[in-house]
């Protein structure tokens, strides 16, 4: 038998305690999920139970078990757990929690286990704050983040720290849950005699999202809606009771978070290989969760530009009709604008090359800054710049019999680079065609 986490709580739990804290896993054993972290033979709980200590840093959404995992490696590891949150701490308290580390250390040996959820809002300085007590042992630092710890904790926490990515969990391990409890008559809802059909709880663990105390508590407020005892004695929550409850699936979205990125990555890069089921399924996870539509709006208008450009020069006409249309009509109306510039954009002929064109310029014009321009191109309104030579050869294109001179319009050491290199897709073809024909004018002598 596995220890209880705190053998000295009460068996009891205090009354008005929310259904997911009091269902916490007390034990690996109770532990759903994870199983790549906390399988009997994985290094993380191998750690643990042999009292190795080091700080770590959990990475993973909200409810898949970084608090139980931060209180399991102080009760079995045998350290002092303090919770700490970023939201509502500072550099002062922060000081104040080090101190009491530092003297109950001294005192009676013991480190302090500090773990810091929402590790990811502490700015550098706060973050810095811990550094040299992780580095001396006064604490050993679990942080607990729902953000890539790569761009959210700074680097040299980082290097001093151990990642470890928790997934969502399953539908499965949500139900797995939800009936446990449902059954435990200590902790859960067992007195209340309420029973569930797997249909039900398994909607409850897709409302869920793999959230173990989303799914926990909405099974708390479900089975305080349930109708009292039928004739058979049975109390059941149902698909109607749930529904009642439910008025619409909360989808798991940081605006300005990696969840954020991940769905306007996973949009662009879908309309980019013309899979337009794909494009509009992950515009509608980012619209039903709240996503600004403007903001969809203006990448869908970069998109016209970096990945159709020429071979469709109409896709930036209609990514900008789309823009004005959100900003005319607003939500939900907007909705079918972005889908109808999403659908055309898929279905649009692709080429990068105006894209690709740019960047070499660019790379170009940064290490070439001081490159005159040629004295033929620039203009001459005074007669000193005409004396100087300024204008002296140019060739006015319109008095060329086939609209193009033989005239060079870069500067001389960068003559004959081609930044812009057309495909054979949609319209970009025929400027290709376009494009060389006046190259093999220019090349005349």
């Amino acid at each position: 038998m596995t220890s209880p986490l705190f053998p000295d709580e009460p068996a009891i739990p205090v009354a008005g305690t929310p259904l997911a804290e009091r269902m916490r896993p007390r034990t690996f054993d109770e532990f759903v999920g994870q199983s790549p972290l906390l399988g009997p033979d994985r290094p993380l709980r191998q750690a643990i139970e042999r009292g190795v200590l080091h700080s770590l840093i959990l990475w993973g959404p909200p409810g898949t078990g970084k608090t139980t995992i931060a209180r399991l490696l102080a009760s079995v590891a045998g350290g002092d757990f303090v919770a700490f949150s970023a939201v509502t701490s500072g550099i002062k308290e922060i000081k104040e929690v080090i101190a009491a580390a530092d003297l109950r250390r001294r005192r009676t040996g013991r480190r302090t286990i500090l773990f810091v959820d929402e590790i990811h809002r502490f700015n550098k300085a706060q973050q810095d704050a811990f550094l040299p007590h992780v580095e001396g042992g006064t604490i050993v630092l679990v942080g607990a983040t729902t953000e890539n710890p790569s761009f959210e904790v700074n680097s040299a926490l980082l290097s001093r720290s151990k990642v470890y990515v928790l997934e969502p969990l399953t539908t499965g391990n949500v139900v797995v849950i939800l009936r446990r409890a449902l059954a435990d008559t200590e902790r859960g809802l067992g007195r209340s005699g309420v029973e569930a059909d797997d249909e039900t709880l398994a909607a409850i663990a897709v409302y869920a999202n793999g959230d173990a105390r989303v799914a926990l508590n909405l099974l708390e407020q479900a089975v305080a809606l349930v109708e009292p005892p039928t004739s058979d004695g049975i109390r059941l929550l149902d698909i109607p009771t749930l529904a009642a409850l439910i008025e619409r699936r909360s989808l798991l979205y940081d605006k300005s978070g990696e969840e954020h990125y991940n769905l306007v990555s996973a949009l662009h890069k879908s309309i980019r290989n013309s899979d337009a089921d794909a494009a509009i399924y992950w515009l509608a996870r980012m619209l039903e969760a709240g996503e600004d539509p403007l903001y969809v709006a203006r990448r869908l208008v970069r998109f016209a530009s970096e990945d159709v450009g020429n071979a469709d020069p109409r896709a930036l006409e209609i990514a900008l009709a789309c823009k004005d249309a959100v900003h005319f009509l607003g939500m939900p109306e907007a909705n079918t604008a972005l889908a109808q510039c999403v659908t055309y954009l898929s279905a649009a002929p692709k080429s990068n090359a105006v894209y690709v064109a740019y960047g070499a310029a660019a790379r170009d014009a940064l290490n070439d800054v001081a490159s005159p321009v040629p004295l033929h191109l620039r203009n001459a309104p005074t007669g000193l710049m005409k004396g100087l030579g300024y204008g002296a050869g140019y060739k006015y294109a319109h008095d060329e019999a086939e609209g193009v001179s033989e005239m060079s319009s870069l500067p001389a050491h960068l003559e004959g680079r081609r930044y812009y290199q057309p495909t054979d897709r949609g319209i970009e073809a025929r400027i290709k065609e376009a494009l060389e024909r006046a190259r093999k004018l220019r090349m005349k002598t």
